[in-house]
């Protein structure tokens, strides 16, 4: 574990386990949370022998409070110095939610050169959530301003409804629900800044990630769940496989947005499938 420094001054924290000359695989984390939102699959990887790498954003659990930057752009380049810093090349990018955006501009900017061999969207939020002109079937931005009015008001609450409810299905009858997870998704929201985290509202939600989708040429694996309650799949999975140049969709019926945790046997087991193919 240690830090980088970026162009613009940043300290970003990241993780990097396994052996160094194995293929690296590189997890990018949802919003609010954190690197640690990966431990099971960071723990899985690296016992199959692959060197396991993870950041925390700009604003996110343990890298720098800082007041700015929190958009794809920079996301995407605080990503390319610490694969930089590490020296990785033939690496697998995979991403959630906000962490799929970030792949997804990552890939198709920085890239080249043999550094991104495959990539993954898991309950990601390209091509784009918000409801335009162009995108007829996004969400309102008044979805996206309740987010912010709720996080400005009680961020702290805010951070226990949202996974003991939509996040990971725990609002569906019968669900098998989880305190220490709850509990743990509101430890990792809390631990970044909270104007960070105001602020990359807008970041997932407005981006625009089609042409970002449209350039990149590497394998990428397309999951997520049809009851995700976050990101719904019409507009967003769906979408992205389509205008990918190689991309490959799988639908889980029934699973939430939060499924790498809920059902992470299964996601794991054809995560490894796929980087093995």
């Amino acid at each position: 574990m240690g830090y980088v420094t970026t162009a613009d001054g940043v300290e970003i924290f990241y993780k990097d386990w396994g052996p160094r000359d194995a293929q690296p695989v590189f997890f990018h984390h949802g919003w609010p949370l954190s690197s640690d939102d990966w431990d099971n699959q960071m723990l899985f990887f690296v016992a199959r022998g692959y060197r396991v790498v993870a950041a925390d954003r700009r604003g996110h659990g343990r890298s720098a409070q800082v007041s700015d930057g929190h958009d794809m752009d920079h996301y995407a380049a605080d990503t390319a110095a610490v694969v930089e810093h590490l020296g990785l090349r033939n690496a697998i990018h995979i991403g959630h939610s906000t962490g799929g955006g970030v792949v997804a501009r990552y890939t198709a900017r920085h890239g080249g050169g043999g550094r991104v061999a495959r990539a993954v969207l898991i309950g990601a939020v390209p091509p784009i959530m918000l409801k335009t002109a162009a995108n007829p079937g996004g969400l309102p931005v008044e979805v996206f301003d309740g987010f912010r009015a709720a996080l400005a008001a009680n961020r702290a609450q805010f951070y226990l409804d949202v996974p003991a409810g939509p996040f990971y299905g725990f609002n569906r009858p019968g669900a098998a629900v989880s305190q220490g997870v709850i509990e743990n998704w509101w430890r990792q929201g809390m631990a970044g800044g909270a104007k960070a985290q105001y602020d990359g509202i807008k970041a997932f939600s407005e981006t625009d990630f089609t042409d970002d989708l449209k350039a990149i040429a590497v394998p990428t694996l397309v999951l997520h769940g049809d009851d995700d309650q976050i990101v719904p799949i019409a507009d967003s999975a769906l979408l992205s496989a389509k205008l990918l140049q190689n991309g490959t969709l799988k639908v889980y019926p029934g699973f939430p947005h939060g499924m790498c945790t809920t059902h992470a046997d299964v996601i794991n087991a054809d995560l490894l499938a796929f980087v093995k193919s």
